[in-house]
Order: C-alpha cells, then structure tokens, then sequence
C-alpha cells in the first residue's frame, strides 16, 4: 500500500483499508468466491475467520448466504457493520481456541487476506474442521511460498496503513495440502493470482486460493 496522504491520514483504518483494497485491485474475495460458488447454496451459514470490514463475505451474503463473522479488531468490526450485512459479529483473538462456535454448527467458512500473519495456519484448520459440516467448504488465501523464497518478509509502515511494521508468513503449497490433509479436508481445487501493495502496481505479491472440503467424520482422506 501507499504511503498515507494527508486526506487519508483522517479516516479510520477500516475506512483506509476499503480504500486501498479498491486503488490495489485486490481481488481475494472475488477469487474465493468464484473457487467455492459451486458448493455452496443459499441459506447456507458462513463465517468470515478475520472478517476485517467484511470485503471477503459480501458476495456470499449477495449469493443469499447467513454470514457471521470474527475478528480481534473492533474497529475492523464496525466497518462491517456499517454495512448491514452480517448476521451475528464476534470480537474474538483468532489465535485464542477454542473460537466461539459449536461443533459442526456451520456451513462453510473463508479466510481472505489474513493467513498471511499466521506463522502456523493449522489452528485455523483445525477449528474449522470441528465447526464445518461434513462436506463444508474451507476457501482461503496464503502468500505463496516458492522453492526459492524466504519463509518471511517484513513489511514497512508505508505498506501498512500505520505506524508500525509487520511480518508477514509465506507457505509453501505442499506444506498447506499436508495441513489441510491432517485436519480431515480434501483440496480439490487451487489458484495462483496476484496481489499488488501500491496503486502503481509495482509491488506485486503472489498469493494462492485454495478450496478445501471437510472429510465426513470417520474419514482422513
């Protein structure tokens, strides 16, 4: 992302965050979206691990699905519900298990823009294969890692939207597809895309969409 204007240094980081989705071209949600559109149905329950300002479920809410969403960020929250779409919002630490969901009490689930910050995504794995249904769809993004890329990268304040840098984790597909095995999903469908930091499109980032589908309990593979 590009550094704050001072126009911009006065919205709200939700606020700041549609934004630079919009100017970047980030296309997550609708690459999510498009991998799972053929098994979910509407009236389907889905929730949003790391809804953010709720970019990753919108489509889904618009295909007729009840969406719910989590995340740490109050702030992040608000934006989502500015937006009157989600069914029910929880502010919850995504690295704090178990999350406050029953087992196998819903649909499907996403997680767009946020495994990224995960150094180990296979909590997020295994809580949604204890809340999904068998057969429910896991659809998510990773920063991909190649065979000659680093497992990390630091990212400054001027991508960032603060004051502060972060890490961010790539994963390596083979790494994702044994995780995804270990907790009871099936991967039937990936894509490469890319993903740009600044709205110049200089700063390019290959990300992965994976789909996976929860096993019937009884069932590894």
């Amino acid at each position: 992302m590009p550094e704050q204007s001072e126009d911009m240094s006065a919205m709200s980081y939700a606020d700041y965050y549609d934004v630079q989705a919009d100017a970047t071209g980030w296309l997550g949600p609708e690459v999510v979206f498009g991998l799972a559109y053929e098994y979910i149905r509407a009236g389907d329950t889905l929730l949003d691990i790391g809804i953010g300002t709720g970019l990753g479920s919108l489509l889904f809410h618009k295909a007729g699905l009840r969406v719910l969403g989590m995340d740490i960020s109050e702030e992040m929250l608000e934006g989502t519900r500015s937006k009157s779409f989600a069914a029910g919002l929880t502010s919850h630490d995504l690295t704090s298990l178990p999350y406050p969901y029953d087992d196998e009490s819903l649909d499907h689930a996403i997680c767009v823009g946020v495994l990224q910050f995960f150094e180990d995504p296979s909590v997020v794995f295994r809580e949604a294969a204890r809340m999904l249904r068998d057969g429910g769809v896991l659809a998510f993004t990773v920063l991909d890692r190649g065979s000659s890329d680093p497992s990390e990268m630091i990212v400054g304040p001027e991508h960032t939207g603060s004051d502060e840098s972060v890490t961010m984790y790539m994963h390596d597909a083979e790494g994702i597809h044994q995780m995804l095995v270990e907790h009871a999903f099936a991967v039937p469908r990936e894509l490469e895309f890319t993903a740009y930091m600044d709205e110049e499109r200089e700063k390019r980032l290959r990300l992965r969409a994976y789909l996976a589908l929860r096993n019937p309990r009884g069932r590894s593979r």
